[in-house]
């Protein structure tokens, strides 16, 4: 489980392939303190297991689906990724619950400069969404984000300066794919008024009369 409140950002050193898995090498800005062999690591909103780390790169085991489904299989050598270890029992929560698993990647469609502000527009994966909501949370490459505008196609999120800074966002540009992960709660809470909805193998859309008579 993570926040989506971005700890440090590192850089793609090594991708390899063997059969079904493979290895991911991050390089890191600064030293990780007493990394753990075997704890999970966001890697741009991803969770993987570390197996190496030699204070200066991390090395983890990644399935070929992570590889396919997410961005990390296709970013160059040099790329800036963000980094979350996972939570433990007892830190602040500061973001929205954040599970690692990649619903699907989104273009990027735009960025625009609003105040001291960057908006950025992404393209919007049909089959995420009907997960979100305008003023939901959305995890973008990890980062916990607020949906500022939602349409058919696609949606937009305002970021502050301070994330702009500290992660891989002000490095990507207009083209590139960024890892969405839609607010688990709300899928959760779709899943269930679905299921409830249904009868046997025959099924209706959920509708929002729907989620106003569950009290939602």
């Amino acid at each position: 489980m993570f926040t989506g409140l971005i700890q440090q950002t590192g850089t793609i050193a090594a991708r390899s392939m063997n059969g079904k898995a493979g290895k991911l090498t991050i390089r890191l800005k600064k030293p990780l303190e007493k990394p753990e062999m075997g704890e999970s690591i966001a890697v741009n909103g991803a969770c993987l297991t570390l197996e190496q780390s030699n204070g200066t790169e991390l090395v983890f085991h990644v399935m070929e689906e992570t590889f396919n489904k997410t961005n990390l299989g296709s970013l160059p050598a040099g790329a800036e990724v963000n980094l979350e270890r996972a939570l433990r029992v007892g830190d602040r929560l500061g973001g929205h619950f954040v599970s690692g698993h990649v619903d699907g990647t989104g273009k990027i469609l735009s960025f625009e400069r609003v105040g001291d502000d960057m908006e950025l527009r992404v393209e919007l994966p049909p089959h995420i969404a009907g997960f979100l909501v305008p003023k939901g949370s959305i995890a973008i490459d990890g980062i916990s984000l607020t949906i500022a505008s939602l349409s058919g196609s696609d949606f937009t999120v305002r970021i502050i300066p301070t994330t702009w800074n500290e992660t891989n966002l002000s490095s990507r540009r207009g083209g590139d794919l960024l890892n969405l992960e839609a607010d688990m709660l709300g899928k959760q809470i779709r899943y269930q008024l679905e299921a409830m909805l249904g009868s046997g193998t025959k099924k209706r859309e959920l509708t929002m009369d729907d989620l106003i008579r569950a009290g939602f």
